[in-house]
């Protein structure tokens, strides 16, 4: 026995038209993955079949769990064995949760969009090139809502013919890339939810629509259209049952750069970029389209090192994680005062900076050279 019998088990005695109740040959294989020993998962994981409940599961699933992490499939990320609804294939596949994004998002399309835009992000975090013999997506063939959100939910995925499954060492080798790739999308999807994970619900926005397409006139476009720094104003913030008033100084440094650049040539953009502070298309580097990856930071009580060394960090971990090794993008650290000595020692990581200097920007020879700098 092991995970090649229990998959061709479920393929021959599930029957979404029988029901759910306990007795039913299908659901009895199903509530019985949890407490079998045989399946020999990697260290730290346990399994859990899922038929339904009250109604029965278009289509069957057994979820693969690290029981030191996410072991809540409505959230997060995890492995699991899903059959399409006609039974004939089951795909091992690495899951985005579904169910806590009814409430924002809807069942339908809106969800699957998200999904599906965060489900390429993180394939760049699992090289997917590399991935010999995996998808993308499996094909489950059935029209309902979950089913279709398991699909788009779909970051990397091994299909097998459930009349020809592989080996048990094959299924154990495939599960064990299986984790790998979790771990690596896991270091990636905690830098995207660093910060409230409702202002990550967001639909991507593909600015090259707007660069590229034909346009009447070259009014016709608005380079501001995705520039939606947040409000500047004061907010209250509840920190352990007192109020605080804090200023959005980090967002009025966003919203003055923002604007202070469109004159020479850089389309600003927010809008969709969480966790990025800011990213500029356009510029005058060469022909092609370029990208400015921006992370601006406050110089707190005269504290540069603190400043400099976490716009370092960031940018750093966010042009690794969140693009790929032939997409790399210009680094910008954006300051609201000089950096001083700081600024050849980043410009030596390749890194350019930019600070306020009065009513204008200031910044090192490579910002110059960028055209970032008021003069």
């Amino acid at each position: 026995m092991g995970m090649r019998d229990l998959l061709s088990e479920i393929a021959s005695t599930y029957d979404s038209e029988a029901g759910s109740r306990r007795e039913v040959p299908g659901q009895q294989v199903l509530r019985g993955v949890a407490s079998r020993t045989d399946l020999a998962l990697p260290p730290g994981f346990k399994a859990q079949g899922h038929g339904g409940q009250t109604t029965p599961a278009a289509t069957p699933w057994i979820g693969v769990f690290d029981e030191r992490g996410m072991r809540d499939p409505k959230k997060g990320l995890y492995l699991a064995y899903i059959f399409s609804a006609d039974l004939k294939n089951v795909t091992l596949t690495l899951q985005q949760g579904i169910t806590w994004l009814e409430e924002p998002l809807g069942k339908g399309r809106a969800r699957e969009e998200h999904l599906r835009h965060h489900a390429a992000r993180l394939r760049r975090a699992v090289r997917r090139r590399e991935a010999l013999g995996w998808s993308d997506e499996p094909e489950l063939r059935h029209h309902a809502a979950r089913p279709r959100a398991y699909e788009a939910a779909s970051v990397i995925a091994k299909i097998y013919d459930t009349s020809a499954l592989p080996s048990e060492v094959t299924l154990a080798e495939d599960l064990l890339q299986g984790v790998a790739f979790l771990r690596q999308a896991e270091e990636f999807d905690r830098v995207w939810w660093m910060s409230n994970e409702m202002d990550a619900v967001q639909v991507a926005y593909d600015l090259s629509a707007h660069i590229h397409r034909d346009v009447a006139s070259p009014a016709d476009f608005d380079p501001l259209a995705d520039f939606q720094p947040k409000d500047s104003s004061e907010y209250t913030a509840e920190i352990k049952a007192r109020q605080q008033v804090k200023l959005r100084t980090h967002e009025d440094l966003v919203h003055d750069f923002g604007l202070h650049v469109v004159a020479h040539g850089y389309i600003p953009v927010t809008r969709g970029q969480h966790p990025k502070d800011l990213i500029l298309k356009g510029g005058p580097v060469g022909d092609q389209v370029s990208e400015w990856l921006v992370e601006a930071k406050i110089v707190r009580n005269g504290n540069v090192t603190a400043a400099v060394r976490e716009a370092l960090g960031q940018l750093f971990e966010y042009r690794h994680f969140l693009y790929s090794q032939d997409a790399r993008p210009f680094l910008v650290g954006l300051f609201s005062q000089e950096v001083g000595v700081y600024a050849p020692y980043l410009e030596e990581q390749g890194i350019a900076s930019v600070w306020r200097d009065g009513d204008g920007w200031d910044g090192s020879p490579r910002a110059r050279t960028w055209r970032l700098t008021t003069t």
